[in-house]
């Protein structure tokens, strides 16, 4: 049983302890997620055989709509997904140059 599964649902909260309890599971589940995350630009940047091979318009353009399909099926506002992991997406490629570039 993972953290946020032991927290209680969203829509049977009842009052604001709960939902912080949740908010702060949730957080700390992101971060583990982001470690992993950033585990494969670990990877990527040790793969690459160039550093000009680290921006990839194209793929970053795919995770974009793909994270915002997701979303907007989920009923979250796709403008701010998209936001969201545009920010993503261009620091896990600042984290990998830096990465690439130690190598």
């Amino acid at each position: 049983m993972t953290e946020t599964q032991s927290t209680i649902d969203p829509a049977d909260c009842t009052t604001m302890t709960e939902v912080r309890e949740g908010v702060d599971a949730v957080d700390r589940a992101l971060v583990d997620l982001l470690v992993r995350r950033f585990g494969y630009m670990d990877a990527a940047a040790r793969i690459k055989p160039e550093r000009g091979a680290v921006r990839d318009e194209s793929r970053k353009a795919a995770v974009i709509d793909a994270a915002a399909e997701r979303a907007e099926a989920a009923g979250l506002p796709e403008d701010v997904i998209r936001a969201l992991w545009d920010q993503l997406v261009e620091s896990s490629i600042a984290y990998e140059l830096k990465r690439f570039d130690a190598r």
